[in-house]
């Protein structure tokens, strides 16, 4: 089961994409497929059908955000997390190769950006991190077995002007 936590930013980006998609997209191709449907024979129009087809897409979409945001909790900086890994938070990590890693933990809805240092709060490596401080070592059982990291820094992204 995929968790329903997002960061602010996280949310902002889903809602900015249900707006678009809404006021910008659904319209722009309605107006194709009434214009495509004005020149007669339905069934053999590629213009037609090809944009119906899209129009469905941004339907099923739409629907999908309009339910999901509903469900999702977000998850702002609270002072409480400063030192220690929590959901929405940096982490720089190193291994004894020297490899180094920069992540965030995010919700399972951020990852669609493909953004490669965002890793899902469900993922093996963010679970190892949650809770952990600077100087902490994790263990993370990777496909090529286990993995030693190092924790080097953590921080957060915090509301410029937080009113509570």
């Amino acid at each position: 089961m995929k968790s329903n936590l997002i960061t602010r930013s996280g949310h902002d980006k889903l809602v900015a994409e249900l707006q678009h998609l809404w006021h910008e997209e659904r319209p722009e191709i309605t107006r194709k497929v009434n214009w495509a449907a004005s020149l007669g024979d339905r069934s053999e129009n590629a213009d037609y059908q090809y944009n119906k087809q899209i129009l469905r897409k941004i339907d099923r979409r739409v629907r999908y955000l309009g339910k999901r945001l509903e469900e999702l909790k977000i998850i702002d900086f609270s002072p409480e997390q400063e030192g220690k890994v929590y959901f929405g938070a940096w982490v720089d990590i190193e291994n004894d190769e020297g490899e180094q890693k920069t992540l965030r933990i995010v919700g399972v809805d951020e990852i669609y950006d493909h953004h490669p240092q965002h890793i899902s709060i469900d993922s093996p490596m963010a679970r190892a991190l949650l809770g952990k401080q600077v100087d902490d070592e994790v263990e993370v059982l990777t496909p090529l077995g286990k993995k030693q990291w190092y924790i080097n820094q953590i921080r957060y992204e915090k509301p410029e002007n937080s009113v509570n």
